[in-house]
């Protein structure tokens, strides 16, 4: 299966793994529909994309947004979600997490906001279409004080499997990418920021931190392939192994 004409949505294409899977998709002659929450984000990214790219602002935290969003585009043919917010509002030992303004948080958007997206877009997709979303490692490799985070990781991953049912023949799969070199790191001071990649990776087969055109390779594949639906796709240097 080929990606050439088709119409391929990136929800979180503004930057990071996002931007490199569109990245993927423009090098494969696909029409791309870059969309995130900030419209200067978006401008920015279609500017660097160029090759016919598109994009619009979406809030998937409102669910008239997204319906509205959807309505706009007509037909289209993939959908990858790569919006994300896990950050620490699950974090801490549970006996002292705020678990009200974890419960209105955590999930609104890597969770929910994924779920919004489903739930309209797929009124515009073929049969042949895809959706993939995302999750992250510790789903597989839980960490003291992340017990929130770990069960949204893992929830994200079982809402891929039952949308899969659900929507059929669409399909629908999740990627699970581990430390990947994206902003989201730029809380580290630049200074000593490799050398803490290297020790945060020592222990893994593929001891270095990954890059977001190599994460772009699984949901370039998800796309393509059309008899896989349901599944988990791990890119994370072989971490979950040790």
């Amino acid at each position: 299966m080929s990606l050439r004409g088709k119409k391929v949505v990136v929800i979180g294409g503004t930057s990071g793994i996002g931007f490199a899977v569109a990245e993927g998709a423009v090098a494969e002659h696909a029409e791309v529909i870059v969309a995130s929450s900030k419209a200067a984000n978006v401008d920015a990214a279609v500017k660097r994309l160029g090759q016919g790219a598109k994009g619009f602002p979406i809030d998937v935290t409102d669910e008239s947004s997204v319906e509205a969003f959807f309505n706009g585009l007509g037909p289209i043919d993939h959908v990858v979600f790569t919006a994300g917010d896990w950050g620490e509002r699950g974090s801490g030992a549970i006996g002292e997490v705020d678990l009200d303004r974890a419960a209105a948080t955590l999930l609104a958007v890597r969770f929910w906001g994924a779920a919004r997206v489903a739930k309209h877009a797929h009124k515009h997709l073929p049969p042949t279409g895809s959706i993939t979303i995302t999750d992250g490692t510790l789903a597989h490799r839980p960490m003291k004080g992340r017990a929130l985070s770990t069960a949204a990781a893992g929830g994200v991953e079982h809402l891929a499997k039952g949308l899969a049912m659900d929507l059929a023949p669409i399909r629908v799969n999740c990627v699970c990418p581990a430390m990947i070199r994206t902003d989201v790191w730029n809380s580290i001071p630049e200074a000593g920021r490799e050398e803490t990649f290297k020790r945060m990776t020592a222990h893994q087969p593929l001891p270095r931190i990954g890059e977001p055109a190599e994460v772009a390779e699984a949901y370039l594949y998800l796309m393509k392939a059309g008899y896989t639906t349901g599944q988990v796709l791990l890119v994370d240097g072989g971490s979950s192994l040790v």
